[in-house]
């Protein structure tokens, strides 16, 4: 496809567009979605690799972050219902959310507080792994908790890992690069809040800023690996192993909705609300998703009205050749794990017959929803966390003649939260009760 010109050939061949450009809350509903695309690069196979490499790593995992002891090293996250919140969320609306009403909580997953645990940890064990058996003596067979030992700290610290991120990502990335003996750089962008930084460096890890976006970000760790053989850079844009990282979440969803007598079938779909900034992480989900859950599972990205660059990528379908700049838009918004001006590489690409749709909000919806999940559930996300809540509404008026919404199930999916500090997380909640009082 080739790229419009300008703006205004682009809001003449996507009518859609004008609607964003004026920062209007909207659903797109994917015209691609369900069918069939034989040039997809990944299987099933590919998750159930992964999955078994998470668990080679569960022993270095209890041993390093004892977090993760009580779940014998596995990072996963609880699946809440949350019953007050979806009668709060109904008089707020004015509308009766139909079906049942959960929280995927990876705010509260180890390590990071966030869903960049899964995709951004993932492929440090990877890598750590690579390493470890081509340099070191680690067999497949081995307890991987000898990784944690002083002979492999020594190996590890002759090479380097960097990314580029908004701040979740570069935390998890961070954390878990240094905890094995990597050195490691994270550039963060202007928007990235001060106590990830301030996290990061007491890890040792060695933190560059830039007054500049994301994207700006990514590209500069790029440049800094490409200068030597020995560093490694985790793309952001386009790292398949961050994608399959994320896409092991599935694997473990569907446990839980067994273990929870939640059904799934044509009488009884799953709708999944996933906040969405580069794409990668609610990407890999939503694959993960819908190769081992099937037709009946539906992912929806929530993206800021400000920012909505996988919502412009996939509509024109010029997914990481198209950026929020290019039709006019500031990019500016307060969910900063979201501000992200231009779509990845995968994400179009992968979402273009697995996703449903996207949708967008305002900012002020997400401090409104943060404050009510805590008063109704006594629950504390960050702001981005709660871009699901925000696009429910107009996601199922456009989806209501077309599923049977009534024996429903909505998952929104908690990206991060419980690393923010206190006097953060105060300030947020008393911005939502402002919000809500005025």
């Amino acid at each position: 496809m080739t790229k419009p010109k300008s703006s205004s050939q682009l809001s003449q061949q996507f009518p859609m567009i004008k609607q964003l450009k004026e920062y209007q809350p909207l659903f797109w509903r994917n015209p691609d979605y369900g069918q069939a695309d034989p040039h997809l690069p990944f299987t099933s196979e590919y998750i159930f690799d992964a999955v078994a490499r998470w668990e080679r790593f569960a022993p270095y995992l209890a041993v390093v972050f004892p977090e993760t002891a009580h779940l014998n090293g596995i990072i996963e996250s609880p699946l809440t219902k949350i019953g007050r919140m979806q009668s709060a969320w109904s008089q707020y609306n004015n509308w009766t959310l139909p079906g049942s009403l959960y929280l995927k909580q990876d705010n509260v997953l180890p390590i990071s507080g966030s869903i960049k645990s899964r995709g951004g940890i993932y492929e440090v064990l990877k890598f750590a792994e690579h390493i470890a058996l081509t340099q070191g003596d680690l067999t497949y067979m081995d307890d991987y908790s000898i990784l944690a030992t002083p002979r492999y700290h020594q190996l590890f610290s002759h090479y380097g890992i960097t990314a580029g991120s908004t701040g979740n990502l570069g935390l998890s990335i961070g954390i878990a690069a240094a905890s094995f003996g990597f050195q490691t750089t994270i550039h963060m962008s202007h928007d990235a809040r001060s106590w990830k930084k301030a996290k990061l460096r007491a890890n040792g890890v060695h933190v560059i800023e830039h007054d500049a976006d994301c994207n700006f970000a990514v590209e500069q760790a790029r440049k800094q690996a490409a200068q030597d053989k020995y560093t490694y850079f985790i793309d952001d844009e386009g790292s398949a192993d961050l994608f399959l990282g994320y896409a092991v979440a599935a694997v473990r969803l569907q446990k839980q909705l067994a273990d929870q007598h939640i059904p799934l079938d044509r009488q009884h779909p799953v709708f999944v609300y996933l906040p969405a900034g580069v794409g990668g992480s609610p990407s890999g989900v939503t694959f993960g998703l819908k190769k081992i859950m099937g037709p009946y599972i539906h992912g929806i990205f929530a993206e800021p009205t400000h920012v909505p660059s996988v919502t412009l990528g996939m509509l024109t379908g010029l997914n990481h050749d198209i950026s929020v700049y290019d039709i006019g838009l500031d990019g500016k918004t307060a969910a900063d794990g979201l501000a992200v001006s231009r779509p990845s590489f995968l994400a179009g690409k992968m979402m273009k017959t697995l996703l449903l749709g996207c949708a967008t909000f305002s900012d002020n919806e997400i401090f409104k929803y943060l404050a009510l999940l805590a008063d109704s559930e006594n629950i504390n996300i960050e702001p981005s966390a709660a871009a699901g809540f925000a696009v429910i509404k107009e996601s199922l008026q456009a989806l209501q003649t077309d599923y049977p919404l009534k024996q429903a199930t909505h998952i929104v999916w908690s990206t991060g939260g419980s690393m923010v500090p206190k006097t953060d997380q105060n300030n947020f909640y008393q911005i939502g009760k402002r919000l809500l009082n005025n």
